[in-house]
């Protein structure tokens, strides 16, 4: 049965970087780097590593949270969102470098790394994929489209474009069950990159589209997909 753990690893800047890891107990296929929510490395980040050490990826989450001593949010909104808007691209890039590090101690090479993030993880890993070389990326319910989801990140619209390896989205359509029109505009944006890239879109039922067990079994279906056809 696989096993979840926490690791530290000392950073450049002075800080220390935390890495809740994964690994399946057969052989390993690759890695996977698992962004978190805004809320930080909940129950279901965890799950998710987990999830994934059991199709056989060692999987790992950076805290990126962790220069404010935060792992978990369990505040208002306008506090989550606090912490979001502190985030800075050269801080959340090196903190994913340093997973992809961790990665490649474990003799992962670079074409057999994904990157996957959920909410805020997910506009994450999107921009990841637009900035590093590695094997593949899944976006899931990825939040503002169309802006920035921190005040130092990029929009994915702007990012899209530069993607550099095969990225999936997953989305939902509004709450009132109409087709997003920015997820059009992101569907556009990532087929210029001229990789190959997919958006499916699914109907919502309230505040998220996995609430529904029938469309969660199918988005991680698609996921583990996506992975076992792009990381080999």
């Amino acid at each position: 049965m696989t096993e979840i753990r926490t690791e530290t690893v000392p950073l450049v800047d002075g800080s220390a970087l935390r890495l809740t890891v994964s690994e399946p107990v057969s052989a390993v296929r690759g890695g996977i780097v698992v962004l978190h929510e805004a809320r930080g490395v909940t129950d279901a980040v965890r799950g998710l590593v987990h999830g994934l050490a059991g199709d056989g990826w060692l999987a790992v989450a950076p805290h990126l949270y962790h220069r404010d001593g935060a792992d978990e949010l369990d505040g208002a909104e306008e506090e989550v969102q606090q912490q979001v808007d502190r985030l800075e691209f050269e801080q959340v890039m090196a903190d994913t470098d340093t997973a992809f590090g961790w990665l490649a101690e474990r003799d992962i090479s670079a074409d057999r790394m994904g990157v996957i993030g959920f909410d805020l993880g997910g506009s994450v890993a999107l921009l990841v994929a637009a900035k590093r070389t590695l094997g593949a990326a899944v976006t899931v319910a990825g939040e503002s489209v169309a802006k920035a989801p921190s005040r130092g990140l990029q929009t994915l619209i702007e990012a899209a474009p530069g993607i550099t390896c095969p990225w999936l989205g997953i989305y939902g359509e509004t709450a009132d069950g109409v087709p997003d029109p920015e997820i059009g505009e992101l569907r556009e944006a990532a087929a210029s990159s001229e990789i190959a890239t997919d958006v499916v879109v699914y109907p919502r039922r309230g505040h998220r589209f996995d609430d529904d067990p029938e469309i969660a079994a199918d988005a991680w279906h698609r996921t583990l997909n996506w992975f076992d056809s792009h990381l080999r």
